[in-house]
């Protein structure tokens, strides 16, 4: 396990950049595959917008962001570990979703940017709640620093399949990934905001 552990130790930004914008990636990979209809191709334009936002966006806020509530609230006391949890949601998860939904229209070359991010913001921040509470919980209890954005990464796998089918054709809500589990098609269009 120590063996496994040097290189991130060394370079630790750079291995969680890289392994979160890959597994972000494999997980618009997993969506899409979960959407297509027999004899459809995956759209692997898609796939590098998705590991681009992830790349230059994500990966080093993640980074960056865990660094600093580890510095601003040290420790694994339940009180500091609960403070940590909060300011990710509170703080951490609207920047995460704004730079997601913005990015991907801005790569998509859409005219308004933001257009995505109004219609979904709210149902995928009140998704996000029920998930990632529970994996940062975990992750600044349990977890060394260095490895943070890494297990985040590896959470924000499942996280990027939601998103990604969020941003392709679903509204932010459980339910419409639930449609996409089910083989239904979920139309984003039909659903009003904060529904």
């Amino acid at each position: 396990m120590e063996r496994l552990a040097r290189p991130v130790r060394r370079s630790p930004w750079l291995c969680n950049v890289l392994l979160y914008g890959s597994l972000f990636a494999a997980g618009d990979a997993v969506q899409q595959r979960l959407r297509r209809r027999p004899g459809q191709r995956a759209d692997w334009a898609q796939t590098r917008r998705v590991a681009l936002v992830a790349l230059t966006f994500h990966g080093n806020f993640n980074y960056l962001w865990l660094r600093g509530l580890e510095r601003l609230l040290p420790g694994r006391a339940p009180a500091a570990v609960l403070a940590k949890v909060g300011c990710d949601q509170l703080v951490g998860a609207p920047v995460a979703i704004l730079a997601f939904y913005s990015g991907m229209s801005m790569l998509q070359g859409k005219e308004d940017i933001f257009a995505d991010c109004q219609r979904k913001f709210w149902n995928t921040y009140k998704t996000g709640l029920m998930y990632w509470p529970f994996a940062q919980l975990s992750n600044f209890s349990l977890v060394p620093v260095y490895l943070r954005t890494a297990y985040t990464g590896f959470c924000g796998f499942l996280w990027a399949i939601f998103l990604c089918f969020s941003q392709q054709s679903g509204d932010g809500t459980v339910s419409s990934a639930f449609r996409l589990l089910r083989g239904e098609k979920a139309d984003a269009e039909k659903t009003p905001p904060g529904k």
